[in-house]
């Protein structure tokens, strides 16, 4: 009976700390997040900066978003990175709750000019 419950315990264990590994890793690269939600003229994050997003794009942008903190930046500080990468998602979810001035907040994090000119390479 303590064989079981000990491997039981070590399975659990284990399959805790692949978990913790998977979700250290990024889902998406940055560029495939940039292509899926900021390219082209028709860009779903234009479409929510105008406040036409619906309740499946907010849940788009925080699948994505979740990715780009984990990634490393391209160039800069990895603290800055870290930061407007988090304030982009923080703000994504924000719309996705519907919280009062999440679309104020979503339009200041994503800032293209702000994070490409400290964190794409040239």
């Amino acid at each position: 009976m303590r064989t079981l419950l000990a491997i039981g315990t070590i399975a659990s264990l284990t399959a805790g700390v692949l978990n913790l590994q998977a979700e250290a890793k990024p889902k998406y690269s940055i560029k495939e997040v940039m292509k899926a939600l900021h390219k082209g003229d028709d860009a779903l994050c234009k479409k929510v900066v105008k406040g036409e997003g619906t309740h499946e794009d907010f849940m788009k942008l925080v699948e994505y978003y979740r990715s780009l903190p984990l990634n490393e930046p391209p160039k800069g500080d990895a603290a800055s990175w870290k930061e407007k990468t988090t304030a982009l998602l923080k703000s994504a979810q924000a719309l996705h709750e519907g919280k009062p001035g999440a679309v104020e907040k979503y339009k200041a994090a994503v800032n293209c000019k702000a994070c490409h000119s400290v964190h794409k390479p040239d």
